[in-house]
């Protein structure tokens, strides 16, 4: 009978619940007991998993090393998924190896890469992967004039952190003046160049953004599964146009993102993502490990999250290919049961009693949806 196999993520994104569900419901049949930490008590992942601890704050990159490899032993930690501190922590994998623990994560060279995405447009480039234009800038002068030249050339700008996940700090330029539209309805994405240069004017030290044309849809993020020999295993595209979202296993998206996660040693689980400019796919972004939707490929056949723990494991699972191509879905929000907590005291002038533990819900990530009507695959 095959052993348990222990599973930690630490400070992950929420929707990795599904991620800890697949793991779960594995065609092995293999039992797994997942461990999760992160630094909000109310995360859904500390709830979803078998045990959970609250994480430290405040640790510097060395210092997390070493709680992680602490968590490691203690709980007996089979394969560890890190994400925060990733790049700190792939540079240890020997240590970590030599207490039985395997990283589900890159080589300390592919996250080096692509923790900043000038560096890793430049590196794309030189293997013939197709990017879009851009300006690194950080100051008011050179925002103004990568803007500029943008327009000139009938782009709408955009710009973003140099470094970064998820979307955070992305924003569209606009010239129409601030006004009472821009107050009504829920909140956009678009800012106008006059505050943006003026926020860049008045601050203390400079930014370090990267300006781009606002590239067009689809966006297709392609998971990869890839070994440490650097050959792909799984490459399957996700595909995204306003609400509606499907597969694709057209080579004008995969052939480019098996370059990247064959050339740069992205191995394990990485996600690779594009978008049109003009009539040509270019890369957006590359992320060093699994995307928050790697579990929608449930809906092709494909549990990924187990194939990159026996990969992780040394069990090679060989190519993974989804048997069929899911209908387009799209995603809402659900309930997800959080830990049970206790209020905390008031301050009162007259102490009152604590109330007693009470379990909690919160709004839980996205769930995919099967839409009813298909549309053809990109």
């Amino acid at each position: 009978m095959l052993s348990r196999v222990r599973v930690w993520l630490n400070r992950t994104y929420a929707e990795n619940v599904f991620f800890m569900d697949q793991l779960r419901r594995n065609p092995s049949d293999r039992a797994v007991e997942i461990h999760a930490t992160h630094g909000d008590a109310d995360s859904p992942v500390l709830a979803a998993a078998d045990t959970a601890d609250l994480e430290p704050e405040g640790l510097s990159p060395a210092a997390y090393v070493e709680y992680a490899l602490d968590q490691c032993q203690r709980r007996g930690i089979d394969v560890f998924v890190p994400r925060l501190h990733q790049a700190a922590v792939v540079a240890h994998r020997a240590d970590f190896e030599a207490i039985g623990t395997a990283l589900l994560a890159p080589t300390p060279e592919a996250v080096a890469v692509f923790e900043d995405k000038v560096v890793a447009y430049e590196a794309v480039q030189a293997i013939g992967v197709p990017v879009p234009p851009w300006w690194r800038v950080r100051t008011a002068d050179e925002f103004v004039a990568a803007v500029e030249e943008l327009e000139e050339a009938g782009h709408k700008p955009c710009f973003k952190p140099a470094s970064g996940a998820g979307g955070v700090g992305f924003r569209v330029v606009t010239r129409a003046p601030f006004s009472l539209v821009h107050l009504s309805g829920f909140p956009s994405p678009y800012v106008q160049l006059d505050l943006v240069e003026d926020a860049l004017r008045r601050a203390d030290e400079p930014v370090d953004w990267l300006v781009m044309p606002r590239l067009e849809q689809p966006e297709v993020s392609v998971d990869c599964l890839t070994g440490t020999d650097n050959r792909v295993r799984m490459a399957v595209g996700r595909t995204k146009n306003g609400r509606r979202r499907g597969f694709t296993l057209h080579e004008q998206w995969l052939e480019p993102a098996r370059r990247i996660a064959e050339g740069f040693g992205l191995h394990h689980l990485s996600n690779i993502q594009f978008r049109m400019f003009g009539d040509q796919p270019v890369l957006m972004d590359v992320n060093t490990r699994p995307a928050g939707g790697l579990h929608q490929l449930s809906l092709c056949g494909i549990n990924a999250p187990w194939a990159a723990v026996q990969l992780a494991l040394g069990e090679d699972p060989g190519d993974v290919v989804p048997p069929f191509l899911g209908q387009d879905y799209t995603v809402v929000s659900g309930p997800r049961q959080l830990r049970p907590v206790t209020l905390p005291q008031q301050r009162l002038e007259e102490p009152e009693p604590l109330l007693p533990a009470v379990p909690a819900q919160a709004i839980a990530p996205a769930q995919p949806i099967v839409l009813a009507q298909p549309v053809e695959q990109v």
